[in-house]
């Protein structure tokens, strides 16, 4: 992805977050200059990876296949340092744009319609070796309990949320009309390098061209405290 794309990206999910009146913690807006001078009080952050994080899973193609998200809160399995249970994000996405099919070992976590467009959540029951399995599934959504058959798009309305569980396929789609939807994710702790198991072996972070400077510096680029 350019550089200049992702600063767009970030600056219209900040508008979406400000229109929705959610505030942002003050992390969220430091420059890279303000993170050349955050020594070792803030290594939180650094260790956990919180922060924006816009990626294009490395297909090339973010318009169609994206997700813009921004970790506010998060635990860390491999750092005593960091106790925390639960993790907190915000995620965007425009329409028409989905994000993979994907699920999690050991994560459960609830993603919820914070307003803007619908989202349709595809689900699948997912075996531990990856395959995906064409059996029902149990699906609660907002303390209502079903059965759905394998691949039901489960529509979630502004307000709405979902809960997905481990080993639960499930991928994101917004409809084309109706501009784009911000998401919650409340969540189990957050490990992206070790809990992600994608249907179709894709990368996690995008390839960054540097056609400017940064807005905003993503959450897996922030310099070592000094």
């Amino acid at each position: 992805m350019k550089r200049s794309k992702i600063n767009k990206v970030i600056k219209d999910m900040e508008n979406l977050i400000e229109k929705k009146q959610f505030m942002l913690p003050p992390f969220a807006k430091w420059t890279s200059e303000d993170w050349k001078i955050k020594e070792h009080e803030y290594d939180e952050i650094r260790d956990n990876k919180l922060g924006w994080d816009i990626t294009d899973f490395g297909l090339g193609d973010f318009e169609k296949i994206g997700f813009s998200l921004i970790t506010l809160r998060n635990g860390n399995h491999n750092n005593k340092r960091y106790n925390k249970t639960y993790a907190e994000k915000l995620l965007m996405l425009y329409p028409n744009q989905s994000a993979p099919m994907h699920y999690h070992w050991s994560k459960m976590e609830d993603i919820i319609n914070r307003g803007g467009n619908d989202v349709y959540i595809t689900v699948y029951n997912g075996a531990e070796d990856g395959r995906r399995l064409d059996t029902d599934v149990q699906v609660s959504t907002d303390g209502k309990m079903r059965t759905v058959p394998a691949g039901t798009k489960v529509l979630l309305k502004p307000g709405e949320s979902i809960t997905i569980t481990q080993y639960m396929y499930h991928d994101f789609y917004v409809p084309n009309e109706g501009g784009p939807v911000l998401l919650g994710e409340v969540s189990m702790c957050n490990d992206d390098d070790k809990d992600n198991r994608f249907y179709e072996p894709i990368g996690r972070f995008p390839e960054i061209e540097e056609d400017v400077l940064p807005y905003r510096l993503l959450c897996n680029e922030y310099p070592d405290a000094k």
